[in-house]
């Protein structure tokens, strides 16, 4: 399947140089993992998706856990599946000066945009994707 190149995808890296956290929404099937994934190979970014019951599990369940076995950078595609991530990610920012660590993928509620941008405020820039 050939790949189509989105226009926010200059955006969305010139947003991960400057921001600790990436977080791109959308409806769904416009491309928001597509994306994020073609532009993650061969960066040695570990990608993982809370559509995978054992991750996701894994998030809620123990978010320590979750990061000492995925650790940034990291792609978390469907964040809003575990949210129980939001305050690790928080901390992990504020720890590391590190631009780009986490790119999140995630629907486009009202109450996930609320919810990461209080949580990750200053931290974390959002971006729609059409």
């Amino acid at each position: 399947m050939q790949y189509i190149t989105r226009e926010l995808e200059g955006k969305f890296l010139e947003a991960s140089e400057a921001f600790r956290a990436v977080m791109v929404t959308g409806a769904r099937q416009v491309g928001k993992s597509t994306m994020l994934k073609h532009l993650a190979q061969g960066q040695g970014r570990t990608v993982v998706t809370m559509d995978r019951v054992v991750d996701r599990e894994l998030a809620r369940r123990d978010p320590a856990l979750f990061f000492q076995t995925y650790r940034p950078p990291i792609l978390i595609d469907e964040i809003q599946k575990a949210p129980e991530l939001l305050e690790p990610i928080k901390v992990m920012c504020d720890e590391s000066e590190e631009h780009g660590r986490f790119w999140l993928t995630g629907s486009q509620s009202k109450k996930l945009r609320k919810t990461a941008g209080d949580t990750l405020a200053g931290r974390l820039v959002t971006l729609n994707l059409y």
